[in-house]
């Protein structure tokens, strides 16, 4: 008996020249596909300095005489996937914008139709978007040929008179997300497409942020570069920060069941010596649970090589208890955890507060002592340095910057020695997307004072250059 042969699918996903980490949203999405689907699926990790060229023909080789199906997921902004998706669209392949922001960069900038300048967003670049969860392509794949698609949830696709419709989305669903392929993600080179060896997975235990939960009504300064605005307030109601546009996207769902936690851990790929490699977990407050997880990981024989942690510095305080538990339990595991980042993004009171941190300067000096404590207390299982692969979060510059601001935070980075072990070799500059918290912000600047802010794709340019 015959089986019938797979068609095809491809996501591309931005990436980073010289890395080996996984990309844990795409590589989900193509194992639910795969699994689940008329499809095979894989994941393609692109660099800015990736040749679309050779992508490209290493795709007609994979797709043959088929339609090409190309989801492209986690773009960061890059202007150039956005080009890559309306090249491959032009040509007759059915292009599909997933992931993070999905729909609000289809849909495009609030009221762009009344301001030309804003983004337009993305719905001439892609056949179609999806935002939300990805077992939604489920029913899209299997109704592809007909008109089921249509009622596909979270699908938004163009209808009649450059009407965009948008369905609305569904809930996750944990028993997609307890298994990740991580042997499906390819890079590009002069040979095609080559497996990509990951030595960096992620393990997802909590959709969202806690601290997106709630809305408080916030009031942000003007920008310091419109000084006969000083000491006047924009307010606008915010949830999280107020540059986190993942607030807006994925609020906060919740945590995954111990469950569905530890099946992701076991499908991760083995090191050499057999432990399951390191792996980021994927929990914005992981430390009340992590004494649990690690008891489990244990009882059930599951042997890991590291953890590592991302969280706000206020949860760091208030789950020491919990962690130097956890540490114990690491050193007699022979697990390493490892802070990777605490968003600290500012050593200055008054662009925390612009960037409704929620925390203060003395927060954040609080948890470098804790940091340094712990690496006294436990020098074997426990690293948050940038010697050691951290990197902490460090906005500049901000709209809000000053000759003031600017001496507050270069005494506080040379009285307490941050460069040696906590701050990255360079800072982020802020960026602001169409559709965080700071774009509404925006907005406000524009419709308030008459001016106008330049658009780099589904970024607002802040700075005093950037006014048209």
């Amino acid at each position: 008996m015959s089986t019938k042969p797979k068609r095809k699918m491809v996501i591309i996903a931005s990436y980073f020249s010289g890395e080996s980490y996984g990309l844990l949203g795409p590589q989900i999405a193509a194992t639910i596909i795969k699994d689940n689907t008329p499809y095979e699926c894989m994941t393609i990790a692109v660099t800015k300095e990736d040749d679309k060229v050779l992508i490209k023909r290493a795709l007609a080789d994979y797709f043959l005489n088929e339609r090409p199906l190309i989801g492209f997921s986690t773009l960061s902004g890059r202007e150039d996937l956005f080009e890559f998706a309306l090249e491959f669209k032009s040509e007759g392949a059915v292009t599909i914008l997933a992931g993070p922001q999905a729909d609000v960069d289809y849909l495009g900038e609030k009221d762009w139709k009344k301001y030309p300048h804003r983004f337009k967003g993305l719905f001439n670049h892609f056949t179609y978007a999806l935002g939300g969860p990805a077992e939604q392509l489920v029913h899209f794949l299997e109704t592809l040929d007909d008109e089921g698609w249509r009622k596909t949830d979270g699908l938004l696709y163009p209808g009649e008179n450059d009407h965009i419709i948008q369905n609305p989305r569904s809930a996750w669903e944990e028993p997609y997300l307890k298994t990740v392929a991580w042997d499906n993600l390819y890079r590009i080179g002069e040979e095609g497409l080559t497996p990509l060896k990951i030595t960096t997975g992620q393990v997802l235990q909590q959709i969202g942020c806690p601290y997106a939960a709630g809305s408080r009504e916030a009031a942000l300064e003007y920008p310091s570069f419109l000084p006969e605005k000083a000491g006047q307030l924009i307010h606008l109601p915010l949830k999280g920060c107020s540059f986190c546009d993942v607030a807006i996207d994925k609020g906060f769902y919740g945590a995954l069941s111990m469950e569905t936690v530890l099946s992701q851990i076991r499908s991760l790929p083995e090191a050499e010596d057999g432990r399951k490699i390191p792996f980021e977990l994927i929990n914005e407050n992981p430390l009340p649970s992590l004494p649990h997880l690690l008891q489990e990981i244990k009882d059930q024989d599951i042997r890991i090589s590291q953890i590592n942690l991302i969280m706000r510095a206020d949860w760091f305080i208030k789950g020491e208890k919990r962690l130097r538990e956890a540490l114990k339990q690491a050193g007699a595991l022979g697990v390493r955890i490892l802070l990777t980042s605490i968003g600290f993004e500012s050593f200055d009171d008054k662009i925390l507060s612009n960037l409704n941190k929620g925390v203060t300067v003395e927060t954040n000096l609080e948890a470098i002592r804790l940091m340094r404590q712990l690496k006294e207390e436990f020098p074997d299982c426990w690293g948050y340095e940038s010697t050691e692969g951290a990197i902490h979060g460090f906005i500049h510059p901000t709209p809000w910057d000053t000759p003031e601001t600017e001496m507050n935070t270069q005494r506080t980075i040379g009285m307490y020695a941050l460069p040696n072990d906590v701050l990255p070799p360079h800072s982020t500059p802020l960026i602001i997307h169409h559709a965080s918290f700071l774009g509404d912000w925006i907005r406000k600047i524009e419709r308030s004072e008459g001016i106008q802010f330049k658009r780099y794709g589904s970024v607002i340019g802040w700075w005093p250059e950037a006014v048209l």
